[in-house]
């Protein structure tokens, strides 16, 4: 066999020292990109680079003699089957390692379940509905690869039950859609459609067709994940300001790509483009909507090629027609493909059939992403991608499932009614957590955390952390909380100061707040919650209550706490649990309370969700 990679040498030292991509970085002395670029094959690292890893492979003992021999001492076979067209690099990837079979689409002459029986890996596109009946004829099979981000035709929760890891390839389009977002824009500012309609009717329009620059306007990013940060890459060259909002993302990595952060407001203030790149959450649909456009500029156009549910459609048509949105490019939409467009009789918006993924070059990327995915798995146990739960024994899942849950919920908590901008998030896990394997408790909070985060799931959180600059911190203690056992606290550091949460399970299945910011509080960490923060004065609670019940909000519990500087108290919190999600209306009655600092709604699915 062959000598292995720097790149899967770096994968496989990373795997045996737990470490994340920034932290290996940080020990090589190179930028996390740089390190991403070497585990995929791309690029040659700096002799000074291969020197620095190959003493740290020394000095804790990392050896690759077992790796580079493995396959070859226990004669084992791979059968890799590709149910999809996939292109020759894709296939090249499998077909480079001696002694595996590989079997395209077009191979399959009894179907593909009986192709399956003996397989280790299955690659699938969009088409092949890989649920747990077919799972049922692969009873050796180790992966799935989704060679594209969506996994709706893999039936993940069937794989997990059978110990079949699931991946997918995110941000393998991300230029892609890049590309079409800039080019979405030059057509907006050129008014390039009517141009082109106008030429193919004969007609010599020039006076209607004056455009404008972009150079000196504002581009406003809402999200600035990877494909957020490619835009932003290549936007700078027409001579924009680019301002983004993200909440998961630090202002050293904005800074880095030439982004001045700003907040949501202060974003749709501001721009004169503005162009949407964040995933689907409660918190995101319909973000684009009568009240937020009413608040930007007059004559901004706008850009989607994230998600349609992202965008109120009637109030973006209503907004088109008076002129307050100058003009849009949609390449996406809530129902797909569109009926009866309301956009479609509108000369100022350029409409798009989801094409911005579709270039030769992004799907022969996926392709080969995935296929290196599946390889480095099967050859080294490294799991990249993966979109289902990592393998626990039944007896491990039982007792962790409580504090998965537990965590998933704290992090969503403080996420909701914490400071945004994290830069560093420590966790502090307690009683018998710290014995435990936390992997999943960890990921669960971290989830919880960037749940508006673009395609972060329980398995990939860690590493979205790491893209995002955001450092982790892990403490396993055996003190115990009072009366809690088993406890865990997530702590935030973020530009705007720090915020803190704990929480445990009582009963084995109902999560609990015991803490938040420093104030002791036991509220229940489920339904619609009111995280009111004020002065410790009288009268506060009882006017928080007449204000809720004037406007029909039922009280389901009321919790309170108070911080103390030395004798005195002079913080308070309450955390009303409220029977329906408390409207702007009814936090704009609560904000004439003179003494109260601020309300923030914060919404958990129920118990046992």
């Amino acid at each position: 066999m062959a000598e292995l990679s720097f790149g899967e040498k770096l994968l496989i030292a990373r795997k045996q020292l737990d470490l994340f991509q920034y932290e290996m970085a940080e020990r090589l002395g190179v930028h996390a990109n740089s390190l991403t670029k070497y585990e995929k094959g791309e690029g040659k690292p700096h002799a000074a680079v291969v020197r620095i890893f190959e003493m740290l492979c020394e000095k804790e003992g990392i050896r690759f003699d077992e790796y580079e021999a493995g396959q070859k001492d226990k004669g084992e076979r791979m059968k890799i089957v590709l149910a999809e067209k996939v292109s020759p690099a894709t296939l090249a990837v499998f077909a480079a390692e001696p002694g595996w079979e590989v079997l395209t689409h077009d191979q399959l002459p009894e179907g593909l379940p009986a192709a399956l029986a003996d397989a280790d890996a299955l690659v699938v596109r969009s088409a092949v509905q890989a649920d747990d009946a077919l799972m049922a004829f692969a009873p050796k099979l180790r992966v799935i690869g989704r060679a594209g981000v969506g996994v709706d035709n893999i039936d993940a929760a069937a794989a997990t039950r059978r110990g079949i890891v699931v991946m997918n390839t995110p941000g393998a389009n991300a230029v892609a859609v890049a590309e079409l977002t800039i080019a979405l824009m030059l057509a907006l500012a050129r008014k390039l459609p009517m141009a082109n309609a106008t030429m193919h009717a004969g007609k010599w329009e020039k006076k209607s067709l004056q455009g404008m620059e972009l150079r000196g306007k504002t581009l406003g990013i809402l999200g600035l994940g990877r494909i957020g940060l490619e835009v932003a890459r290549r936007a700078k060259g027409f001579g924009l300001e680019i301002i983004g909002s993200d909440p998961f993302v630090t202002a050293a990595v904005a800074r880095e790509n030439g982004i001045r952060l700003v907040t949501l407001d202060e974003l749709l203030a501001g721009s004169d483009y503005l162009t949407l790149h964040v995933g689907l959450t409660p918190q995101t649909t319909g973000v684009i909507n009568a009240k937020t456009l009413a608040t930007m500029k007059k004559g901004v156009r706008i850009i989607n090629c994230a998600r349609g549910e992202l965008i109120d459609d009637a109030a973006l048509v209503e907004a088109l027609k008076s002129g307050q949105v100058a003009g849009a490019a949609l390449d996406v939409f809530a129902v797909e493909p569109p009926k009866e467009s309301p956009y479609a009789a509108l000369d100022n918006v350029i409409l798009t059939p989801h094409i911005a993924g579709s270039t030769g070059e992004a799907q022969e990327a996926v392709g080969i992403q995935i296929a290196r995915q599946v390889r480095d798995y099967l050859k080294l146990g490294v799991v990249q991608n993966a979109v289902n739960l990592p393998s626990l024994s039944h007896e491990e899942y039982v007792v962790l499932a409580p504090y998965i849950d537990l965590a998933g919920r704290l992090g969503s908590f403080l996420a909701q009614a914490g400071k945004h901008g994290i830069e560093a998030i420590d966790l502090v896990y307690g009683g018998t957590l710290a014995e435990a394997k936390i992997d999943l408790v960890r990921n669960a909070a971290i989830e919880g955390l960037l749940a508006g985060s673009e395609n972060v799931n329980r398995i990939n959180a860690a590493s979205v952390a790491g893209e995002r600059g955001i450092r982790i911190h892990e403490v396993k203690e055996e003190s115990h909380r009072g009366g809690a056992t088993t406890v865990l606290t997530i702590k935030l550091h973020t530009a705007k100061g720090e915020n803190s949460a704990t929480g445990t399970v009582i009963r084995g299945e109902q999560p609990r707040l015991l803490e938040f910011d420093g104030i002791d509080i036991e509220t229940p960490l489920e339904g619609n919650l009111l995280v009111c923060r004020n002065l410790d004065v009288p009268g506060v609670i009882g006017k928080i209550g007449t204000i809720l019940g004037e406007h029909g909000v039922n009280i389901a519990n009321f919790a309170l706490g108070r911080e103390r500087t030395g004798a005195k108290p002079v913080m308070a919190l309450a955390l009303v649990q409220v029977d329906a999600p408390v409207s702007d209306k009814v936090l704009a009655a609560l904000g004439t309370i003179e003494a109260l600092i601020e309300a923030k709604p914060v919404m958990l699915p129920e118990a046992g969700v």
